[in-house]
C-alpha cells in the first residue's frame, strides 16, 4: 500500500510537471534574466540602442478627463492640444461610469460625443474602454448613488450601463475596438471588489451580443501569466511598466528584456497580430499624493527624459502591434509649467 501511494504521488507530480513544463521554463528563464541584469548593471534605461524607429501609428495615448481635472488642467484644452499639436491618431478613451450616469438610469454622453466627433474630424481611431474598472485611481469609478446598492444590484447596473454605452456608440466607425474593464482579474491594486470571472463573462457576452467589433482584455505585464485573459479576448493588451514603487520594496526596476513579453505571449497562445501594449509607462510613479506635488528628484527615480526614450524603444522592441502611452496629460502639465521636453519628444512620435 505504501509503495502504491508513493507511485501514485510520483505519477501525479510527473503529470503536473508535464502540463506546466513551459511555465517552469519561463520561471527559470526569468530568474536568469534577473541575475544577469542586476549583477551586470544593464537594467537602467535599457535598451542602450535607441533609434526610436517604428511603424506609422504604432504609438497612441490614453486620455483621461478625470486625470486632467485632478492635476488642474482643462480637459478640453488638453484634448485639442493632443489632437492638433501632437497630432495623435490612436486614442484609448475610458468612458467613466460616474460621468455618464450621475443619476440612476439617466445617461449623458455629450462630453464623450464631443471627443469622438472631434477625433473623427482628424482621422483618429479610438479604443473605447468601458465598464466599472477603468484607468486612473481609484480604478473602479461607480457613481455615488451606487453606495446605497448591494454588490449584486450594482453589477446589474453595470450591465445596464454597458448596454446603454455600446448601443449609443456602435454606429461610430472611428471606434476600432472595445476594451472591456481594465485588468479585470488583478486584485492587488485599486479600490474595487474582488474580481468575479462569472460576472466578467456576463459582461463580455453582453457586449458581444450588441456589437461585433473586437474586444480587448488587459492584464498586468509583469504580475500575470495572461492565460485567463488570452482565452477570453479577441485582442490581448498588456500593461508595461519599467520602474515601479511598493511600500515594502521602494523603487524597483524590472530587469526584463523586450523579448520576454513575446515569449510570454507565445506561451499564452496569443497570436502576434493580437498583441498590443495597452498602457506603456510614460510618467513617473507616484508613491503618494498627486503627481503635481512630486519633486523632480523624486520623479527622476522612476521617470525622466532618458527613461522616456528607453521605454519607447523597449516597446518597439517587443514587436507588439501597438502601444498606448500613459502620461499624455502630465506631459502637457509640464509643458504648461515651463518644462516642454516630454511634449516636444512626443511630437516626434505621432
Amino acid at each position: 500500500m505504501f509503495f502504491k501511494r508513493i507511485k501514485k504521488l510520483f505519477h501525479h507530480q510527473k503529470t503536473w510537471l508535464g502540463r506546466n513544463k513551459k511555465w517552469l521554463w519561463l520561471f527559470f528563464i526569468l530568474l536568469i534574466i534577473i541575475v544577469i541584469f542586476y549583477f551586470l548593471k544593464i537594467a537602467k534605461n535599457y535598451p542602450l540602442k535607441q533609434d526610436l524607429k517604428h511603424d506609422p501609428d504604432f504609438f497612441g495615448v490614453t486620455f483621461s478627463t478625470k486625470f486632467c481635472e485632478e492635476i488642474g488642467l482643462d480637459w478640453q484644452e488638453t484634448y485639442l492640444a493632443i489632437l492638433d499639436d501632437l497630432k495623435v491618431k490612436e486614442i484609448r478613451l475610458p468612458i467613466y461610469w460616474d460621468e455618464i450616469e450621475t443619476e440612476p438610469g439617466v445617461f449623458d454622453f455629450s462630453q464623450y460625443d464631443y471627443m469622438i466627433q472631434e477625433g473623427e474630424k482628424r482621422g483618429v481611431n479610438f479604443v473605447v474602454n468601458i465598464g466599472w474598472r477603468l484607468p486612473r485611481w481609484p480604478e473602479c469609478h461607480a457613481p455615488d448613488w451606487t453606495n446605497k446598492e448591494t454588490l449584486e444590484s450594482t453589477k446589474a447596473k453595470v450591465v445596464r450601463m454597458l448596454i446603454a454605452t455600446v448601443s449609443h456608440y456602435k454606429d461610430y466607425d472611428s471606434i476600432v475596438a472595445w476594451q472591456l474593464e481594465n485588468e479585470p482579474f488583478f486584485n492587488e491594486f485599486g479600490v474595487c471588489p474582488q474580481s468575479d470571472e462569472w460576472f466578467f463573462e456576463k459582461e463580455l457576452e453582453t457586449v458581444r451580443a450588441l456589437d461585433n467589433r473586437p474586444i480587448i482584455i488587459s492584464a498586468t505585464g509583469e504580475l500575470s501569466l495572461w492565460r485567463k485573459e488570452a482565452k477570453l479576448a479577441d485582442i490581448f493588451g498588456s500593461t508595461m511598466y519599467r520602474v515601479v514603487w511598493g511600500s515594502w520594496t521602494g523603487y524597483v526596476r524590472y530587469p526584463i528584456p523586450a523579448w520576454f513579453y513575446r515569449f510570454k505571449a507565445y506561451l499564452a497562445n496569443i497570436k502576434p497580430e493580437n498583441r498590443i501594449i495597452i498602457e506603456l509607462q510614460a510618467e513617473p510613479w507616484v508613491p503618494k499624493g498627486s503627481i503635481i506635488y512630486l519633486s523632480d528628484e523624486e520623479a527622476n527615480k522612476s521617470f525622466n527624459i532618458d527613461q522616456f526614450k528607453a521605454n519607447l524603444q523597449f516597446a518597439i522592441n517587443t514587436k507588439f502591434k501597438k502601444a498606448y502611452l500613459w502620461g499624455v496629460e502630465w506631459w502637457y502639465y509640464k509643458y504648461k509649467n515651463g518644462n516642454p521636453e516630454y511634449w516636444e519628444l512626443a511630437k516626434t512620435l505621432f
